[in-house]
């Protein structure tokens, strides 16, 4: 079934900004709050959110295999259930409808006014339930960096690093969507000079520029997904801020891993945008150093080329960018991802989110964390106020953005913004 909704000369009849990230060759999927209260499964053009629970009653998509509830439901777990036949035609389908040339909804004044919400009349919700969430660490810059700050610049990958694509099992509980605001955490560190560890407030708190992919139910306990068929489970994807505190994590991560320095908040982008929109932007990966084993071994470009940038807000200030990146820079892309974690038969859920790890680039200006771009606090950032950062601090807001162009079109996946706020402070009864 070939994907119409990518016609790159297609119009909308609805009137949007040139320079938009959601052109009607995007149509991506969310779940938001409608002026009258109601949650709903939605998608967007132009600065226009447009509830699919309602064209679903009004019959606008008649001949699509859909449960009359589907789009009524506060999650879109079920219709990513439904696989990717079923995106595609609904996919195809609000093209159709919102296309130039068809006037059925065009001009239908009573339907329009149930269907059509503008940006302030809704409260974006997270679009998924997160059954569980797995952190990769794809990007060989910046485990490069880190190994380098933290061990020997000589040896910095770990000599597992070029084989398989390393990750964790992160905490699904924290992930937000974007717009709502983070406490800073608190938890044990060890000062420099001092041989016993201390309680209290992060002082290193950092954001982590990544993608995360979503996937459908993909397989049975005890059977792996090939990597030339992972792409066939994966939903869509947003922009990931991992956030991370760095003096937590330092003092935490050995034996196990990070634990409290990351599962206190992640924020994502609400709206989900389909590896069916991403198509035109396909690009080829890095090529591997080492010799893969063959279940990582995979054919044709696996990878997207999404330019990503970082700004940050102090309290009350104007928008400083600090990093601009790209998800191409990634050395394991996600059908390696996908087939690395379930080559041991461990089954993937309708709703799971699997997170790229950091994404920097080979210049300064690209990495994607606080602890590159300051060298671990030794080279802070100055702002436009005069103000100087070496990690986030209290009332700064992270806005991360994301975006595809070519010579035909642009797609993009909005932003994320965030609040840091000061550490949780229970009210007086």
């Amino acid at each position: 079934m070939s994907i119409t909704a990518n016609d790159p000369n297609r119009k909308t009849w609805l009137e949007i900004p040139a320079d938009t990230d959601f052109p009607i060759q995007n149509i991506p999927f969310g779940v938001f709050l409608t002026r009258d209260d109601v949650i709903t499964i939605g998608t967007r053009i132009g600065d226009y959110a447009i509830d699919l629970g309602a064209l679903h009653q009004l019959g606008y998509f008649e001949g699509i295999p859909l449960t009359d509830d589907i789009f009524l439901q506060d999650t879109l777990n079920d219709f990513i259930s439904d696989g990717k036949k079923t995106w595609r035609l609904v996919r195809n389908r609000i093209a159709e409808i919102f296309d130039a040339k068809n006037d059925k909804l065009k001009n239908n004044q009573e339907h329009r006014t149930r269907v059509l919400f503008t940006l302030d009349e809704i409260e974006m919700q997270m679009p998924v339930q997160v059954g569980d969430y797995t952190d990769f660490y794809s990007s060989k810059e910046h485990a490069t960096n880190v190994g380098t700050m933290f061990r020997d610049p000589d040896n910095a990958l770990l000599p597992n690093w070029l084989h398989i694509p390393v990750g964790y099992h992160g905490r699904s509980s924290s992930i937000i969507p974007s717009g709502i605001p983070v406490h800073r955490p608190q938890g044990q560190t060890k000062p420099a000079d001092s041989d016993t560890p201390v309680f209290g407030p992060s002082q290193k708190v950092d954001f982590e520029l990544e993608m995360a992919f979503i996937t459908t139910d993909a397989n049975h306990l005890g059977e792996p997904i090939p990597v030339d068929e992972a792409e066939e489970y994966i939903f869509g994807m947003v922009i990931f801020n991992d956030w991370s505190a760095r003096d937590i994590q330092k003092w935490e991560y050995v034996p196990l891993g990070p634990f409290l320095a990351k599962n206190f908040a992640s924020s994502i982008s609400p709206w989900i945008v389909t590896m069916d929109a991403l198509e035109p932007f396909r690009t080829a990966s890095p090529k591997p150093e080492k010799e893969l084993l063959p279940y990582l071994k995979y054919s044709g470009d696996k990878t997207f080329d999404i330019h990503l940038e970082v700004s940050l807000k102090p309290n009350g200030g104007e928008e400083n960018l600090i990093s601009k990146s790209n998800f191409k820079y990634l050395y394991w892309n996600m059908s390696q991802q996908l087939a690395h974690h379930t080559v041991n038969g461990c089954p993937v859920m309708s709703g799971d989110m699997m997170a790229s790890g950091t994404i920097s680039g080979a210049s300064e200006d690209s990495f994607g964390s606080m602890l590159e771009l300051t060298w671990s606090g030794k080279k802070p950032l100055k702002l436009k106020d005069g103000s100087e950062r070496s990690f986030i601090e209290d009332n700064d807001t992270v806005i991360m953005r994301g975006y595809c162009q070519n010579g035909n079109s642009r797609i993009g996946f909005g932003e994320i913004s965030t609040k840091l706020l000061p550490v949780y402070k229970p009210k007086k009864k």
